[in-house]
């Protein structure tokens, strides 16, 4: 018996690749046969640092759909009437919904596409089936299974980064992690160290000094102090969709002036209220001669040490030298995300996508990785694209224009979709 051909196979399903579901339905309905493969046992987005009070730091427009569609039933505006909290939040008279809120979204839409995914599934290796199929190989509890498909969507997220030399363990976490680990603390933890200057770090730091009043937080960047996020209404232009046509199209030198102008919407800055906030309780604890907020900036890691009583953390100050130790109860590391590279992920398939001057693989305009002209088979990328599409290109503020283009291109390309009549077509 032959092995059926699925027209996508998605990777992932995270917030990425469920607005691919969406859109896949919204465009063809049930005529496109479609399974993600999520190695997570349930749908859950960045559930360390749930934490109360944070909320997101993109408009609720800019959900899963609303840009692509608005007139989805998968909106975020669709999920608090189906919640019944539409005037509710309307009184809020916020854009930005909480973290909360919104993962309960994004668990909302998940739960209507069930029947297309596979949890607990990791991709484990692609390889070419023949001209225009790829084999994909799945490990499960069960041991190891394959499917082929005509296209491919990798949509894995991120992967979090650590200092140098530094290892997560029973003490050191990285902030994805944060509540996860603080489920575990017993007792009153006399010292936390948070390095980082960018949101998770500011966020965490907030986290531990609210939630244990009676230890000390130190955060530790090399920085000044925390700077702003420039979300200001002229700088957002960069998150339209229109600015991913311009960075594509954008010599080299352009490319990279406009991605080093951007750099202040997303890496390494705070929104402003809550730096106001951690200043108010810094100055405020200093008045009171009770400091347990301390920031120690403009300094860096020198070295770690870790066992099961705690961590050791020498801590540099940059201008003169000086080292400070720290014994401390725990040391999160908030310091970012870095993408996955897709060839891990690929195989044998990469061997047969092609890459620039610089070793980076070359994706076209509608996210599809350029392959050999034998190659018949596609494969897209959901992020590891900010080289060719910009700094907002594998955002959640362009996913759902991202998913509708490659819905699209998938279509376009792939005669067996292309026969099949639109149930919706997304504006």
């Amino acid at each position: 018996m032959a092995t059926p051909v699925h027209d996508v196979v998605g990777i992932g399903f995270g917030p990425s690749n469920l607005a691919l579901a969406v859109a896949l339905e919204e465009e063809y309905g049930s005529g496109v046969d479609a399974v993600f493969f999520e190695k997570q046992p349930a749908f859950g987005w960045h559930r360390g640092m749930l934490i109360e009070g944070a909320t997101m730091q993109v408009h609720f427009l800019k959900d899963l759909v609303t840009m692509r569609n608005p007139a989805s039933p998968y909106t975020f505006l669709s999920y608090l009437h189906a919640k019944g909290r539409m005037a509710d939040f309307i009184n809020g008279k916020t854009m930005f919904p909480s973290r909360l809120e919104f993962h309960d979204y994004l668990e909302w839409v998940a739960g209507a596409f069930e029947g297309l995914v596979r949890y607990g599934s990791e991709v484990v290796a692609v390889r070419p089936y023949d001209a225009g199929t790829l084999e994909v190989v799945v490990r499960r509890q069960d041991g190891l299974h394959t499917c082929l498909t005509r296209n491919l969507v990798i949509g894995v997220g991120l992967e979090p980064v650590l200092p140098d030399g530094v290892r997560q363990g029973d003490r050191i976490w990285h902030t994805e992690d944060l509540l996860t680990r603080l489920d575990g603390v017993d007792g009153t933890p006399e010292r936390f160290v948070v390095l980082g200057a960018g949101q998770s770090a500011a966020e965490a730091v907030d986290h531990l000094h609210r939630t244990f009043p009676e230890s000390e937080v130190c955060a530790v960047f090399a920085r000044y102090g925390y700077s702003p996020a420039d979300d200001s209404p002229f700088a957002n232009r960069i998150f339209d969709p229109l600015a991913a046509e311009h960075y594509f199209q954008a010599p080299a030198d352009v490319k990279t002036m406009l991605f080093d102008y951007s750099r202040n919407t997303n890496y390494s800055v705070v929104d402003l209220d809550l730096i106001d906030e951690l200043y108010r309780r810094s100055y405020a604890e200093k008045v009171s001669g009770a400091e347990r907020l301390r920031i120690l900036n403009v300094s860096r890691l020198d070295a770690v040490r870790a066992d099961e009583r705690g961590v050791r953390v020498d801590v540099r100050f940059l201008p003169t030298g000086e080292v400070t130790p720290l014994e401390a109860d725990a040391m999160v590391c908030a310091t970012g995300y870095r993408e996955r590279n897709p060839v891990d992920l690929l195989g044998e398939a990469g061997e047969h996508c092609r890459k620039d001057a610089e070793g980076r693989l070359v994706v076209e305009r509608d996210y599809r990785l350029a392959t050999d002209p034998e190659s018949a088979w596609s494969v897209y990328l959901q992020g590891a694209t900010e080289h060719t599409h910009g700094i907002a290109s594998s955002l959640l503020s362009m996913t759902a224009v991202r998913t509708g283009e490659i819905v699209r291109s998938i279509a376009g390309r792939d005669a067996r979709v292309t026969q099949l009549s639109p149930e919706r077509t997304a504006p």
